[in-house]
């Protein structure tokens, strides 16, 4: 086997600038020895190509330099473990290669190469320190000595190779000499394009991630978790391209990025260009644009996640840091396609002089802030019982303003919905199955009522399954504490300003003559505490479809504890089924305007006022089209008033299969009410158009003795079975769906 010259390399020689002034002491060589895993340090001279055995653990034991013209190979799975210093032995481990030497990692996804300490706590050893020829601009480019390791670095080599490292994890990395000088996790100076630098994480670091110091090598699927500084850093004019970057729980910035720290202004400038980043948890200043900046274009980034106390904006610049401002206000700093995740009160997205764009549907460096598809299993798992990325994390999102092309939200984000969200004509929002909007509640410094509308000829598709269903509910766990889901389509109604009318309480237009339009779809939804009230008259129900179509999907919706009606129909042809509207805070159910479909499985429990109300058209009671709604399999219970209300001209009805009771003890009206000044009503009875088939009266309250009002035939069934079991929980409705936010089961 090749052998290592081993040098002893005393601490006061790292605390140097640079290893190449004349003044430096240089290192003692020792006899030369054969390698010994057990005493990994030393010096891979020029001429020498070492490769390690995957099959042994290598203890470092101090400082290995790959010499200039020497070259190290670490195959996949190798795994080195720093040993401990001691009083007796306090050399500093690390690995270091010089300009002119090459290292070559090559871990795989299924096999990293592992680089960790016996000490399970940051700052236990070093790490690993690349210096190339390619250019810095610092002022001794040329012969600056790495920051710790007294390596020369930099140069005039933009295409520089110092070898390649691919799926490499560094733990517990950031040893200190002092508060200015300490190792990160991976630090590269002056290293060129030539060089590979691709899947690496940083776990647990001491000080930063990974830290470039100029050059312009090129790094992509970069980690860096748990760093007592920056997550990731880079400075001193590197000038490349960094895709796929994450830096999660950094005590200090999440990215930090430089030009010069002694000359803001300093060339060759920094000019960094990142692609799908992910910076979230940190101590402060999450991407900050320190001294002059230099330029950079900054593309599909989820940030956010700053600690509750800092008042600081997510892209931060000192306000005396007049050469980042002059980058800035030069347009040199490009930022699109932010998501802003997790912001508390006070915190801002931007200085205001830098321009941000925006896009809530940014997915970061591929998850949002949990881990990426990329990341292997292997690379992720750093001991039995650890992993890097820990649990999933769910972040809290903006929701706020017009939708005006196709979004998709994401199931691993908590919406929080600040306002009117409007999906305007021709664009349409997706809502994947687990998604939660919650809306924010409206304060005196904030009145916008929260509500989430869908224009005509726009779509909505609600994909929740039983298992994960969406929900929209309130910060504010009360009913009336914000508005709800209103839909507006182009069919028929029978309101005299069809097609001009506007929806209730969005203003929004609706109706037609396109029976079979299509707004998209809405399954397993729970909508809370809704009902947002402007005045007696005009406040939001839970779901509200206002001439929406029979093209149009809605099953599996609950309304829970909401202000106003828990569903509305408001005119048009859609068909619904497996509707559950729980303690409303008027009516259960409600039709009315000419609505012409067919509802099946539907349960209305404790309402305010009526279980389920049928009207044809509050202004005229004849009025055409006329309601025709066919109803089956309805369970209707436990209501203040008015348990069916056939109400201003009721319209044509088929009900078949309905359990009906627990009206208020005494209210003395019939389970299925007319009013007797309803003379358009009246007529539809007398025409034999409200047909009511297989009703099972149950638990009618005392003093309620009267089923119908008077001309209304029904037929009884003991055996109805209405939504499927009665007034209990029906097999169509899944414990997912059936337990509110907050836990609580619904319908037991």
């Amino acid at each position: 086997m090749k052998k290592l010259f081993l040098a002893l390399l005393a601490v006061s020689v790292l605390g140097f600038s640079s290893c190449s002034d004349d003044d430096d002491p240089q290192p003692t060589p020792n006899p030369e020895v054969k390698f010994d895993v057990e005493n990994f340090k030393g010096e891979i001279m020029d001429g020498e190509a070492i490769t390690l055995d995957a099959s042994k653990t290598y203890m470092l034991s101090g400082a290995l330099i790959v010499k200039k013209g020497g070259s190290l190979t670490i195959p996949a799975g190798t795994r080195i473990v720093a040993s401990a210093t001691s009083a007796s032995d306090v050399d500093v481990r690390y690995i270091a290669v010089e300009q002119g030497a090459k290292i070559y990692i090559k871990g795989t996804a299924s096999a990293p190469v592992v680089m960790t300490s016996e000490v399970k706590e940051a700052e236990a050893w070093g790490g690993l320190v690349v210096c190339g020829y390619a250019p810095t601009n610092k002022a001794d480019a040329g012969s600056a000595g790495a920051e710790v390791s007294g390596l020369a670095y930099g140069g005039d080599q933009p295409n520089d190779s110092s070898g390649s490292i691919e799926y490499l994890r560094l733990e517990y990395t950031g040893y200190k000499y002092t508060n200015e000088k300490e190792f990160n996790g991976l630090s590269m100076f002056g290293v060129g394009s030539g060089t590979v630098v691709d899947y690496v994480v940083s776990y647990k670091g001491g000080d930063d991630g990974m830290e470039f110091f100029g050059g312009t090598v090129n790094a992509s699927h970069l980690v860096s978790v748990d760093s007592g500084d920056d997550g990731i850093d880079f400075a001193d004019g590197w000038s490349g391209i960094g895709e796929y970057w994450f830096s999660l729980n950094s005590a200090k910035s999440g990215i930090e990025g430089s030009n010069n720290g002694d000359n803001g202004a300093a060339t060759p400038m920094t000019d960094a260009t990142l692609r799908n980043i992910t910076a979230y948890a940190m101590g402060e200043k999450p991407f900050f644009l320190k001294e002059g900046a230099g330029m950079m274009n900054i593309d599909n980034i989820v940030i956010g996640g700053l600690k509750a106390e800092k008042t600081q904006a997510i892209f931060y610049a000192s306000s005396d840091d007049a050469d980042a401002a002059a980058r800035i206000n030069a347009g040199d700093v490009v930022v699109s396609n932010a998501n802003f995740v997790d912001m508390k009160e006070g915190q801002t997205k931007a200085v205001s002089i830098l321009t941000v764009g925006e896009n809530i549907e940014a997915k970061g460096a591929g998850n949002g802030i949990n881990k990426p598809d990329w990341v292997s299993d292997a690379l992720n798992t750093v001991d039995a019982n650890t992993t890097v990325f820990g649990d999933a994390v769910v972040a809290r999102v903006a929701f706020k303003g017009d939708i005006t092309s196709d979004m998709t939200l994401d199931a691993n984000t908590i919406y929080m919905l600040n306002g009117a969200v409007v999906v305007k004509e021709g664009a349409s929002l997706t809502i994947p199955a687990g998604t939660v909007i919650i809306a924010s509640e409206v304060s005196a410094n904030d009145t916008d009522v929260r509500y989430i509308a869908v224009e005509q000829g726009a779509k909505i598709f609600v994909n929740g399954t039983a298992d994960a269903p969406v929900v929209m509910t309130c910060e504010k766990t009360e009913a009336e504490a914000w508005g709800g889901l209103v839909v507006c389509g182009k069919a028929p109604t029978n309101k005299a300003d069809a097609g001009s009318a506007g929806a209730e309480v969005s203003g929004l237009s609706y109706g037609g003559d396109v029976a079979d339009d299509n707004s998209g779809k809405i399954s397993y939804l729970r909508l809370e505490y809704t009902g947002y009230k402007y005045t007696n008259e005009k406040e939001f129900n839970g779901l509200s479809l206002f001439g929406v179509g029979s093209g149009t999907t809605v099953e599996y919706v609950v309304s829970y504890k909401g202000g106003d009606d828990g569903m509305e129909f408001f005119g048009g042809t859609v068909d619904a089924s497996y509707l559950l509207s729980f303690e409303s805070g008027d009516d259960g159910i409600d039709f009315a305007d000419g609505w012409s479909g067919t509802g099946m499985n539907w349960m209305s429990i404790n309402s305010a006022k009526s279980g389920i109300e049928g009207s044809n058209n509050g202004d005229n009671g004849a009025a055409t089209p006329m309601t025709h709604a066919t109803l089956k399999n309805l369970s209707v219970f436990g209501m203040g008033e008015k348990p069916f209300y056939l109400k201003e001209g009721a319209g044509k009805m088929n009900i078949d299969n309905i359990v009906i009771g627990g009206l208020a003890d005494n209210k003395g009206q019939a389970y299925f009410y007319v009013s007797s000044s309803d003379t358009d009503a009246a007529d539809r009875i007398a025409a034999d158009d409200i047909v009511i088939t297989n009703v099972k009266f149950d638990q009618m309250g005392a003093g309620n003795t009267e089923k119908a009002a008077a001309g209304l035939s029904f037929t009884e069934n003991a055996n109805a079975t209405g939504a499927g079991n009665g007034f209990g929980k029906p097999s169509w409705l899944s414990d997912a769906l059936n337990k509110a936010y907050n836990g609580e089961v619904i319908v037991n």
